[in-house]
């Protein structure tokens, strides 16, 4: 019996989730099976799914394939109706241990061929351990799942619920049994993971977490935390960010858009300003700081004038990692019905937008020439600084270690030891 095959598409939660599910189908006795775990936050999306599966089908003759993620959660009939698919999961069903004993070769009884339930039922989030993925170097620990937000551009709220937290101490639990087996930097990472806490017990924030993680677990070198929702931001994480070395200086932010009217027809919870005003302070309270951003180009009824405010986001805000989306109407969402912008002029838009992000990088990597970084390894040759700009070293060194180094030039879009 040959180990089962998984795809992830997506987030770094669902890569994160494949982890999980990789011991759960290994505890259950699993095999002959392929697991694609999709995302749904673009039709698109959808579409290189469906690829997915058929091209894993092909290549894997009677394997049983079983579909799940956010993709699988929003449109399980879509998956269902494809020959090639044995089982659906949904995003709760693929966290349960007992859905993956009905794929064990000793299961006796009926196997549904669809198990999606309603997703805005499920009130907790399990914390599966996990040791960690990718590298020796850095694991990923979901402290939140879903989302009490409704862009209007996004689906994923209804293919990943409502806003769940892990409880403090678990999280703690988890990073120290991380550390213990050698990892020196960990991801603190969920949907929306500024909301974290609202519904624990004294509705703590997501500084408090931070916090507690630093004074609880000591031997852990650094912490970084994913993406963040700057207006959600709360006092003791931005006290963390300027006193606490180990918290990492890289914050990668859910700006989206630069101009007022886009972020209001968005359902965004800030404006411009308050965009500008975070970057202004972090950087004020850590000097160091680098921010990426998630933006989206050619958002419908964006003028020139409204995307001319993203651009200069780019600028007024000192981003230096940029994600650009261009926008891409998903079904079921708000946005989907207001009047869009074509196609080419979008295309043009994020072509811009990346440029732009494209020059905000070269300046920070040319910054940091003749500068002393701790650079933890991910490979035998390249690793990365606390701003988590890409280093190559010319010789070998041990993957998962803290290398300090000089950085002498700039290769490419990496630095160079």
């Amino acid at each position: 019996m040959s180990a089962p095959i998984f795809a992830t598409l997506g987030c770094r939660l669902n890569a994160w989730e494949t982890e999980a599910m990789k011991t759960l189908a290994a505890k259950a006795g699993v095999g002959d099976a392929v697991v694609v775990n999709t995302c749904a936050v673009t039709a698109e999306a959808v579409r290189k799914a469906k690829q997915e599966i058929r091209r894993l089908a092909r290549e894997n003759p009677g394997a049983r394939v079983v579909v799940t993620g956010c993709a699988a959660q929003v449109e399980p009939e879509t998956f269902a109706a494809m020959p090639e698919v044995s089982l659906v999961l949904g995003n709760a069903e693929k966290m349960d241990p007992g859905a993956w004993t009905r794929l064990a070769p000793d299961f006796v009884g009926e196997t549904e061929r669809v198990l999606v339930d309603d997703i805005m039922s499920v009130r907790e989030t399990a914390s599966h351990l996990i040791d960690g993925f990718g590298t020796r170097a850095r694991a990923y620990v979901q402290v939140q799942n879903g989302c009490d937000h409704r862009c209007t551009f996004c689906i994923i709220p209804f293919g990943r619920g409502n806003s769940r937290s892990v409880p403090a101490g678990v999280v703690v639990d988890q990073i120290a049994r991380l550390v213990d087996r050698g990892f020196l930097e960990v991801v603190l990472t969920g949907v929306d993971l500024t909301s974290w806490g609202a519904d624990l017990p004294g509705t703590p924030r997501l500084g408090d977490l931070v916090g507690q993680v630093l004074r609880m677990v000591p031997g852990l070198a650094r912490l970084r935390i994913s993406s963040i929702d700057s207006i959600e931001a709360d006092p003791r994480l931005m006290e963390a960010l300027a006193t606490e070395p180990r918290l990492m200086p890289h914050l990668h932010l859910s700006l989206q858009a630069g101009h007022d009217l886009t972020l209001k027809r968005m359902k965004r919870r800030h404006g411009r300003d308050d965009a500008v005003r975070f970057c202004e302070e972090a950087r004020r309270l850590r000097p160091d700081v680098t921010f990426g951003a998630d933006l989206i180009a050619g958002f419908p009824t964006e003028t020139d004038d409204m995307f001319d405010g993203s651009l200069r986001l780019v600028e007024d805000c000192g981003l230096t990692w940029l994600h650009v989306f261009p926008f891409s109407p998903r079904k079921g969402t708000p946005a989907a019905k207001m009047p869009a912008v074509p196609g080419p002029v979008i295309r043009e838009r994020a072509a811009r937008l990346r440029a732009a992000g494209e020059a905000a990088t070269r300046r920070h990597l040319d910054a940091q020439v003749g500068r002393r970084h701790l650079v933890l390894m991910e490979s035998a040759t390249m690793g990365r600084t606390e701003q988590f700009a890409e280093v190559s070293f010319a010789e070998e060194r041990p993957v998962g270690a803290l290398v300090e180094a000089v950085i002498r030039g700039v290769d490419g879009g990496r630095l160079a030891a």
